[in-house]
């Protein structure tokens, strides 16, 4: 361990130094480039110069144990530097941990009624607000830019972006198939019913990731918007669907208020699709897993029961329960993501023991 943390601050070091350069500095896509990986560095940096000031006091301890004056001072003080020592050990297991490069981005979420009908585009409806109010507690913003309305509520499908720092990080746990238990407003018999509704998460691309999209491969289709982007976005013509030909990927934006800004959106969320794609194959190639040991990312994996009669929800990945679904529908996730975030980093740790 203590060889790659040596090899980790000396890269750091050498990134500060050639931050430092004229011929770097007037280049903005290096500066952007040395900046970010020394921000990715930062953490595992300033807590192995803790663990290395924590290890020569340690011997400066073990020093003054010797002195028989300053003998039992000595050796209080050793024990809450080992104690520190273990705790910081643990630390930077964690941030060994190899980072996903996504982690930092912005997220793109679309969520699709399944089954059950109305109450399953009910339930997506619910399920977008509890997103969107976890994103708000995190101090995120988000941005709808594409939406259909279930005839009874809710949205048979809605997507949208979750902006902020580590928004990825903290969403990307949430793909795959969400199932609902309880009486729907819509039954008069009052019986309990069971529907779905999927999620699919992705990382944005950053604008400088290259991805060749030919414009001659690409429908696009100008209509009507039928979404819910402000007043007089039902007009005019304004809403964009924009088709993939070689990939059969089709993205539609209608929620900005004009046409040449829904064309911007759908072309930065084709980008998206195309770059999660390409990461995708590449891993398969290189015979590494695409996502979290936490499931398969896939929209058919059931990845979760709300059970709105005991209040409970049930992460069935990680067998992780609470008794609390009424604060987590309003988006109270925090100790969920948490429990994720941790069960991830025990199963990385334990593959990499193994490996």
């Amino acid at each position: 361990m203590i060889e790659r943390l040596e090899a980790t601050l000396t890269k750091y070091n050498e990134l500060e130094t050639e931050l430092t350069k004229p011929e770097v500095l007037s280049d903005i896509k290096k500066t952007r480039q040395f900046s970010k990986e020394m921000s990715d560095l930062e953490d595992i940096v300033n807590c192995y110069k803790k663990y290395k000031k924590i290890l020569s006091e340690i011997e400066d301890a073990k020093e003054m144990i010797k002195d028989p004056e300053l003998s039992e001072v000595a050796k209080e003080e050793l024990k809450t530097l080992e104690a520190n020592k273990e705790q910081l050990d643990k630390e930077l297991e964690i941030l060994l941990i190899p980072k996903d490069p996504n982690d930092s981005k912005n997220v793109i979420m679309e969520i699709r009624g399944a089954a059950g009908g109305d109450e399953a585009n009910i339930f997506a409806g619910d399920l977008f607000r509890m997103y969107t109010r976890y994103a708000e507690k995190q101090g995120f913003s988000y941005q709808v830019y594409n939406s259909i309305e279930g005839t009874a509520g809710g949205y048979s499908q809605i997507e949208f972006i979750v902006k902020g720092k580590g928004a990825y990080s903290l969403l990307k746990y949430e793909s795959g198939s969400h199932r609902v238990q309880r009486v729907p407003v819509t039954e008069s018999n009052g019986r309990l019913q069971t529907s779905t509704a999927t999620v699919l998460v992705m990382p944005e691309a950053d604008e400088d990731v290259e991805i060749e999209i030919n414009q001659q491969d690409l429908r696009i289709d100008i209509y009507r918007s039928s979404g819910c982007g402000g007043q007089g976005v039902n007009t005019t013509d304004s809403a964009v669907r924009i088709t993939h030909l070689p990939t059969g990927l089709v993205v539609t934006c209608q929620n900005e208020r004009s046409q040449i800004q829904n064309k911007e959106q759908a072309m930065k969320v084709l980008k998206s699709r195309l770059y999660e794609m390409q990461e995708a194959e590449k891993a398969e190639k290189e015979g590494n897993e695409r996502r979290s040991k936490i499931g398969t990312g896939d929209r058919a994996e059931k990845i979760r029961t709300y059970n709105y009669p005991q209040n409970r929800v049930t992460d069935h990945r990680i067998g992780y329960t609470t008794n609390s679904l009424d604060r987590i529908m309003d988006g109270a996730l925090d100790d969920l993501v948490n429990a994720l975030i941790q069960e991830d980093q025990k199963r990385k740790l334990q593959g990499e023991i193994n490996e």
